[in-house]
């Protein structure tokens, strides 16, 4: 890329006023600078795990309708995302609200770099607006909590005693096949000692959902142990999001003006539909870049 911008500059000393030439220069100039840009999230890209696949939860915080539609929400915000970004986006657990909304969901994004790409926004995701459910059409502030883990393929050292681990099957959340919901094919693993526990009802078969929820377990444990999130432990077990509520990373604002603003970049951008059809590039660029 040096040696192309070398051989641009002395093509630009001969150009003279060619409009043509000109032209060319500025044309290879933009190719140039694409390629750097992707050059560039190669070297912010080089994680440990940040060429795997990742598992996507959102859970809802306190706020009941307007916290689960807030919920759904973002759920839809990050599958649009995958769709545009030619991800692969698995749906392995829902848990529907009684009435609207979600409680949680957890999307897998297939892909190589998704979970480099995605790390970013772990965290508590909060929106302002006019509630839908208030009949006096009052402001409400609803929180979600966002956490992406890599998913891996082989972790050492990672055997969970069997007594440590307790198995829970139930019928599969909402809407699906008419096999799906007569029969307890969905699976909850809970790892006793911490909490924390994985779901999923994707699959037409038990064992199936099983060894796809241990898959995800382990991940969360090894994410422990690594980083040593001591801290973070409520976090995960996804039962307490009260503690993270000041520590949002991220405000969707649409009432009384329209703004998406992320905390730690200061990015913001004033297109919140966009956004929430999945408009996020600007967003994690610079989250990839502040995490290097």
């Amino acid at each position: 890329m040096k040696t192309e911008l070398q051989e641009l500059e002395e093509l630009a000393d001969l150009s003279g006023h060619d409009p043509e030439l000109r032209n060319e220069i500025v044309e290879r100039l933009n190719i140039l600078s694409e390629k750097y840009t992707k050059e560039e999230f190669r070297i912010f890209l080089s994680g440990e795990y940040d060429k795997n696949d990742a598992y996507i939860t959102i859970y809802a915080g306190a706020g009941g309708l307007d916290a689960q539609d807030w919920a759904q929400m973002l759920l839809r915000m990050y599958q649009r995302y995958l769709e545009k970004n030619d991800y692969k986006a698995i749906l392995h657990d829902i848990s529907h609200g009684e009435d609207k909304g979600i409680k949680e969901a957890t999307l897998e994004a297939k892909g190589r770099y998704a979970y480099g790409f995605l790390k970013g926004e772990s965290g508590v995701h909060r929106l302002v607006r006019i509630s839908p459910y208030s009949a006096q059409k009052l402001r409400h502030t609803s929180f979600a909590l966002v956490e992406v883990i890599p998913k891996l393929e082989k972790i050492e050292e990672m055997e969970i005693p069997d007594e440590d681990i307790r198995v829970d099957t139930f019928r599969s959340s909402g809407p699906g096949g008419q096999y799906v919901n007569k029969r307890e094919s969905a699976v909850r693993v809970t790892h006793t000692p911490t909490g924390i526990s994985a779901s999923s009802q994707s699959e037409r078969l038990q064992g199936t959902n099983k060894e796809k929820a241990m898959e995800m377990l382990r991940a969360k444990l090894y994410m422990v142990k690594q980083k040593e999130r001591k801290k973070e432990l409520k976090e995960l077990k996804g039962g307490n999001i009260a503690n993270e509520w000041g520590s949002q990373i991220r405000s969707y604002v649409l009432h009384p003006y329209q703004m998406v603003k992320d905390h730690r970049t200061n990015v913001e951008l004033s297109d919140v539909e966009a956004v929430l059809d999945g408009d996020l590039d600007k967003f994690i660029d610079e989250e990839i870049k502040m995490l290097k």
